[in-house]
């Protein structure tokens, strides 16, 4: 059985002329999916009996089942658990920023990358998403701002796992969301974020995609980035910073560099004028996030005047930045420490932005 989410409407009037139907229901379909958010085809009433009875038989609907709901204390943050067809779980989470309706997305069920600060990949890595299993959290997130009559406006791929370990479905979602008979989300509203998989940015930079990229930075020499981020010893930090460069360069998008401040680690004024060093001349935006504790993790969240002396280092050097305060542990914990990632909505470089995670 195939899973409906990875077809395209080229493939479904392809399929529906061998079977013997109107070529013309394929459009009326992918209303009933993208458009109406109807996830039952015994509910898509304009279709006929044999050809709801032929669907259901051909196309799985949906593979990921809905568990529980969890939102923030200010309603404006919504964590989603889902269940595998096997037996394990992954999360998204909806954000709520004006009229945006960001949801970020996971790739993988846990991560191989094991950041010291993250909890997704405490428990290791199990497997790839399908195309199916990324773009149907958003497909359900949807059916579940209907009642809202609203709709998804933003996805960022900041969940569980690294989107360029998983790149063809990570691609072939992308591909899929944006479509105009599907959900129809510019290219441009959409966001990678990738801990710096190199061979993945080059080959991402030539897809032509109009996707933003960001890159977990999180230290200012690749030391100390290698004792965040192990997984960093497999790519120095000189040849990730010549990939991006190289995307920005042949895309003409400025870059996002995340930086979450760990207390006595990498947030001393030292380390911020390394950072300007290492960015100086890069048309491009430093998102500090200042960590936001995780239980079980033995690190710690550096205070007010440690994060102002930080940045204070970086406007001096005339280095664009951004700083966002989280609340609400229990869903940050859930997709890594969220950020903000669209360049368009980024505040005032003195301003201090109370909210969970990205917009």
């Amino acid at each position: 059985m195939k899973n409906f989410c990875e077809i395209s409407l080229a493939d479904l009037t392809s399929w529906l002329i061998q079977s013997g139907f109107e070529p013309y229901h394929a459009k009326q379909i992918f209303t009933w999916v993208y458009d109406k958010s109807v996830l039952n085809w015994d509910a898509m009433t304009n279709l006929s009996k044999n050809l709801r009875e032929k669907l259901a038989a051909e196309f799985r609907l949906t593979t990921i089942e809905f568990v529980k709901m969890t939102p923030s204390d200010d309603q404006e943050t919504f964590k989603f658990l889902w269940k595998l067809s096997e037996g394990s779980f992954v999360e998204s989470v909806l954000i709520l920023s004006g009229t945006r309706r960001t949801v970020c997305v996971s790739s993988q069920v846990g991560c191989p990358v094991r950041c010291a600060f993250c909890a997704s990949g405490r428990a290791g890595f199990m497997r790839n998403l399908r195309p199916a299993e990324i773009i149907e959290q958003v497909v359900q997130i949807n059916t579940w701002l209907k009642h809202r009559e609203e709709k998804v406006s933003h996805v960022v791929y900041m969940g569980m796992g690294e989107p360029f370990k998983n790149y063809d479905a990570v691609i072939q979602a992308i591909v899929q969301m944006s479509a105009p008979e599907s959900l129809g989300i510019s290219q441009r509203r959409i966001t990678v974020s990738t801990v710096g998989i190199t061979e993945g940015i080059r080959r991402f930079t030539k897809e032509g995609l109009k996707v933003s990229l960001v890159l977990s930075l999180h230290a200012p020499n690749q030391k100390i980035r290698e004792k965040i981020i192990p997984y960093a010893r497999k790519y120095p930090l000189n040849e990730i910073l010549s990939a991006m460069d190289e995307f920005s360069l042949k895309t003409k998008r400025d870059v996002t560099f995340e930086y979450i401040l760990l207390a006595g680690i990498n947030d001393h004024p030292d380390h911020a004028f390394e950072l300007a060093n290492l960015l100086k001349g890069r048309q491009c935006t430093v998102n500090i996030i200042p960590y936001n504790p995780v239980a079980g993790i033995r690190l710690v969240r550096p205070d007010h005047k440690t994060i102002k002396q930080f940045r204070t280092v970086l406007f001096g050097s005339k280095i664009v930045n951004t700083c966002r305060y989280t609340k609400g542990d229990d869903i940050n914990a859930a997709c890594g420490q969220l950020a903000l990632l669209h360049k368009e909505n980024l505040e005032k470089p003195d301003a201090e932005v109370v909210r969970l995670g990205t917009d």
